[in-house]
């Protein structure tokens, strides 16, 4: 399910950590773990005091997009779905095409991975807690 959607024409480590902290409050709490690349705005100072002894930090090596093939996959979706076909003149155009495109992801695209469910079906649907499985974790 995508939760976060910050649509810039740069994202800085601050602005990342204001909409996580809205994430986290909209869906309970923090996760065990944030499994993400090695962008500036992810290895900032900034984002690992914010996860500093609440939330894990996983990297995944730079090059190995295998690691991490949920999000490459949703990636490439917003990508051929959305980001290749539209021309943007405005910002705000392009933030509310994305949006409209995350609703539609998220609340009415079944995916066979997920039983023929949208991603806000099955998430509702969770009554676990995701475990790391071979990843190296930061939990300073």
């Amino acid at each position: 399910m995508s939760l976060l959607n910050i649509v810039d024409r740069s994202i800085t480590a601050d602005r990342l950590i204001e909409r996580l902290e809205k994430a986290f409050a909209m869906w309970g709490g923090p996760p065990l773990v944030l499994r993400m690349d090695n962008g500036p705005e992810f290895i900032s100072e900034a984002l690992r005091a914010f996860c500093s002894g609440s939330v894990g930090v996983s990297y995944i090596p730079p090059g190995t997009p295998w690691n991490n093939g949920f999000i490459e996959s949703f990636n490439n979706r917003l990508r051929d779905e959305c980001l290749n076909r539209n021309y943007w003149p405005t910002l705000l155009e392009a933030r509310v095409v994305i949006q409209d495109f995350k609703d539609d992801h998220n609340h009415r695209h079944r995916h066979s991975a997920l039983g023929y469910k949208t991603p806000a079906e099955y998430a509702a649907g969770c009554t676990h807690r995701h475990q790391p499985v071979a990843c190296e974790i930061d939990c300073k």
